[in-house]
């Protein structure tokens, strides 16, 4: 449901109260008075079935004997009354409800589960159970149980924990910190974060979101949610908890050493990555943001100059930015101040001292912020520090068409201290650790706009893995009932995805061991011998492993040996004999480790880092949720310790990183191809500068896992567990249009380039019918915006040639992007003039509309400037509405209805 009806939960007119209570103290007493005292202006009725009045306000007898259905009820009543009220609240008409209760449960016959069914029913959306309750300063709606009333401003919190948000908002209340809403969700029966995001990523009055959370229950609506709003703003989450196992895992037990890798803080963690938020550790740390975010907007650059009394607080300072990676400036000369960051004032400076300081710092545009910190002495007040900073910024900011940010600190903080940098919109710390930590906060968020909109370099065009026939490998051993790939079947997945590993040979018994290794014994090759068993997946672990091997009777001693430590260590163990494979000398090669894992919320998980028999002492590692592209696995590697290793050191050449982080992705795309692999890790992978070899896999399967979100919907295709809806490869389709054959296919973001040269060679009046406006330039930016996609919001399909060389040229390409309910999408399609007059408009319209029926979408919508017959007359084709802009009458909005999936569809004209 997403942000349906949300309009009435944040801006209620009327609300009915049921469990308002009589007692003084109880919990909808505590929240009623917390309504009243916030000056809430529309109605408020308590219901309850006996008494008159509650607090003086005449109380209603039940919901359905109020005059009128209210916009938002709220619940603070037992368990086991909560369901009635919820059908009751629903049958007539109210909007929302916020369910203070706690205890309701999930269970198939609990009163949570009955709640949410009957709020299904009617459209009623929930807030909670457990919830502390939800604020809207500037609605004067406070119905939460915070101590202090919230002040207005541009934060929007989101928690799951009631606690969390009481603690946040009453540290904001002593810092003049305001919001723009609050909202505990508690244990979401209905609203939870995903639709919390995409309200308030598209709300005017919200400059920042703060999330803390514990959970993801829907991992694919919450990345998707989460990256549409890091998109649009900072987006800051604290997860509490991390160190916590999850419940049982769907997976089954660990068995890899990827599994192990892939814990759950890790995850979580290369999720909120991938999603571009900025994750803090502790409530430290979102204090520092709250404080950030609430008086400063994200800037360029990354350079910081600092400025103190004293030598040895700006050098602690100084080692606290560089150890968070963060950017010293370069702070020239001024005057009789020698050059030197950070710029060291001595501890009598004073308000005129530190305000003579700043004034070139603050004009140099050899740096990007300027943080001020101020220890107070008997010879230095505070006080007036605080008023030539604040009035140093303020002069400085008349001149500057860019309000260069500054960060102070007071040690001791006193009240008119914090008042004077609040009046002032100064960030203001305690310390000078906090301050740096809220520093990079905004620093970290424009490195994580630009990773957002990095162009990845394309795939090579020889990749293309044989996907049909790994799936007969895997569906082979299921048929077979295997849980565990054997050595075979694992080296041909491997090279069905061009993954370069050792040959082998299966050997039943160790006669056939011994005359499989004569071959390389008799070229002067030693081999190495390992135990096949399903049963065994760290065959080191039992000594399963011999090598350097040089005669037939060394490998029949070497199998006699496995067999017998088998029986010792593991007699329930099955042995179905010894793969035997040349030895491969490590040399100057890394070992590394890279595969997959499965994660119960997530779903699959690339891991990579350091590989060896001790990856799991050593723990370096990075995960990335797949799919990846190569921009994506370089940023995967170099996350690692080991990634340092990889370069070129003495005589040692760096290893051929390109296809480290090609491996992954292939990786990445064997998960998307086969999502019946559960497990799969390569270790060692050794990497030196002729390519990658791996040396040793393991590849765990099983049936297809079912939904893990319940009755969530989970439109479209791909992998059934990806978190993050995978590239489309099923929408390609080949086109015939007049006397060509036109590729058609969904939009990726390495097309970029092609883009640009679209778009270059239109002529104005194409450009202007495309955007209703002469576009001079095509930036990064812009060209970012259409074909970096959200597969789970939006599509565009583009259309090319391909020449004989394999290069493609753009024809035309059409986008719908969908709403954040999924009812509607607006469209957008630009042809060349090369093609026009080809149907090729009309089968890219209809291809979109394809898409919008798979996806559930109800209807598609579009706006077209009056004199664009053309595009006027393929709408009509189509079965479009047609209707005048009142806003602008030279456009025209288009609409389609869609019925169901099988409903025929309009016939393309003939194209011969």
């Amino acid at each position: 449901m997403s942000t349906y009806r949300f309009d009435k939960l944040l801006a209620p007119r009327s609300i009915a109260f049921v469990g308002a209570g009589a007692r003084d103290g109880s919990v909808g007493r505590s929240i009623l008075e917390s309504l009243r005292r916030s000056g809430y202006p529309g109605a408020i009725t308590p219901v309850h079935p006996t008494q008159a009045d509650v607090a003086g306000l005449a109380c209603a007898q039940s919901l359905s004997a109020l005059p009128a259905p209210p916009d938002l009820v709220i619940v603070a009543i037992p368990p086991e009354g909560v369901p009635a009220i919820v059908e009751e609240a629903g049958r007539i008409g109210a909007a929302a409800a916020v369910i203070l209760t706690t205890g309701l449960g999930t269970g198939p016959d609990d009163p949570g589960t009955r709640a949410r069914i009957a709020a299904r029913r009617h459209g009623l959306r929930l807030l909670g159970p457990n919830s502390a309750g939800l604020v809207v300063p500037a609605r004067r709606l406070d119905a939460a149980l915070f101590a202090h009333p919230t002040a207005p401003g541009d934060l929007a919190l989101i928690s799951q924990s009631g606690s969390v948000a009481a603690a946040i908002v009453e540290w904001a209340s002593r810092r003049s910190v305001g919001f723009s809403a609050v909202l505990s969700i508690g244990h979401s029966l209905d609203i939870d974060a995903s639709d919390c995001l995409d309200h308030f990523a598209a709300d005017l009055r919200t400059r920042a979101i703060l999330l803390c959370l514990d959970r993801v229950e829907d991992a694919r609506r919450f990345m998707s949610a989460a990256r549409a709003a890091a998109r649009a703003k900072p987006v800051v989450v604290l997860r509490a908890g991390r160190h916590r196992p999850h419940p049982a895992s769907v997976a089954g037990p660990v068995a890899t050493h990827t599994g192990a890798l892939a814990r759950p803080d890790a995850v979580y963690a290369a999720a909120f990555r991938r999603a571009g938020l900025l994750a803090v550790q502790d409530l430290d740390e979102m204090f520092s943001a709250v404080e950030t975010l609430g008086r400063q907007r994200p800037f360029p650059g990354k350079r910081l100059a600092i400025v103190s009394n004293g030598k040895g607080i700006g050098l602690s300072a100084t080692d606290r930015l560089i150890e968070r990676a963060g950017s010293l400036a370069e702070i020239p000369a001024f005057g009789a101040r020698p050059a030197g960051n950070p710029v060291n004032l001595g501890m009598d400076a004073g308000g005129p001292t530190f305000a003579e300081a700043l004034a070139p710092l603050l004009a140099d545009e050899g740096n990007d912020a300027v943080l001020a910190v101020h220890v107070p002495t008997i010879r230095s007040d505070a006080a007036a520090v605080a008023g030539a900073i604040a009035g140093a910024v303020r002069e400085a900011r008349q001149g500057q068409t860019r309000r260069k940010p500054v960060f102070a600190v007071s040690l001791g903080e006193a009240e008119a201290v914090r008042e004077t940098f609040s009046a002032a919109g100064i960030p203001h710390f305690s310390t000078d650790s906090e301050a740096i930590e809220g520093f990079l906060h905004l620093v970290r968020y424009r490195e994580a706009q630009d990773d957002l909109m990095r162009t990845p370099d394309s795939l090579p065009r020889d990749f293309t893995p044989d996907t049909e026939a790994a799936r007969r490998i895997v569906a082979d051993a299921l048929r077979q009932g295997a849980s565990w790939l054997d050595p075979i079947a694992v080296g041909e997945l491997l090279s069905a995805y061009r993954i370069p590993a050792v040959p082998l040979t299966l050997a039943p018994d160790s006669d056939a061991a011994a005359a499989a290794a004569w071959p390389m014994i008799a070229a002067g090759q030693a081999v190495a011998l390992k135990v096949v068993s399903p049963d065994i997946v760290h065959k080191s672990d039992i000594g399963g492993v011999h090598l350097d091997l040089t005669g037939e009777s060394d490998v029949r001693e070497a199998a006699r040996r496995i067999l017998s430590r088998a029986r010792r260590e593991r007699p329930d163990a099955r042995v179905t004999g010894f793969a035997v494979q040349p030895m491969v000398r490590k040399g100057r090669r890394r070992e590394l480790i890279a595969g997959l894992a499965e994660d119960p919320v997530f779903g699959p998980v690339v891991v990579f880092g350091r590989g060896g028999t001790a990856v799991e002492v050593i723990d370096d590692r990075a995960l990335g949720l797949p799919p990846l592209d190569l921009t994506l696995a370089r940023d995967l590697i170099a996350r690692t310790r080991v990634a340092r290793r990889l370069d070129a050191y003495r005589d040692v050449p760096a290893a051929d990183l390109p296809a480290i982080a090609l491996t992954l992705v292939k990786i990445a795309q064997l998960a998307a191809d086969l999502p019946q692999v559960r497990e799969l890790d390569i270790n060692p992978l050794l990497a030196d500068e002729t390519g990658v070899l791996a040396l040793d896999a393991r590849v765990r399967i099983g049936r297809i896992p079912q939904s893990r979100t319940g009755d969530r919907d989970r439109r479209g295709g791909g992998h059934p567990g990806f978190a993050i809806r995978p590239y489309p490869a099923e929408w390609v389709r080949t086109l015939n249009v007049k006397d060509r054959v036109v590729r058609v296919r969904p939009v990726r973001p390495e097309d970029e380039d092609l883009f640009r040269a679209f778009f270059e060679n239109l002529d104005p009046e194409s450009l202007r019918l495309r955007f209703f406006g002469p576009v001079k330039a095509f930036s990064h930016a812009f060209l970012a915006r259409l074909t970096q996609l959200d597969y789970a919001r939006a599509i565009a399909f583009v259309a090319v040639e391909i020449d004989p060389d394999g290069r493609e040229r753009m024809l035309g390409a059409v986008r719908l992007h969908a709403d954040a309910n999924h009812d509607s999408g607006e469209y957008a399609i630009g042809v060349g003039r090369d093609a026009r007059g080809t149907g090729l408009a009309f089968a890219l319209m209809r291809l979109m509309i394809d898409w919008a029926r798979s996806e559930g979408i109800g209807r598609v919508e579009g706006s077209v400037l009056a004199e664009n017959r053309a595009m006027l007359a393929v709408c009509r084709r189509l079965g479009f509405t047609q209707m005048r802009d009142p806003e602008d009458q030279g456009i025209l909005k288009v609409t389609l209805r869609l019925g169901p999936a099988d409903r025929a569809a309009p016939q393309a004209p003939p194209t011969g």
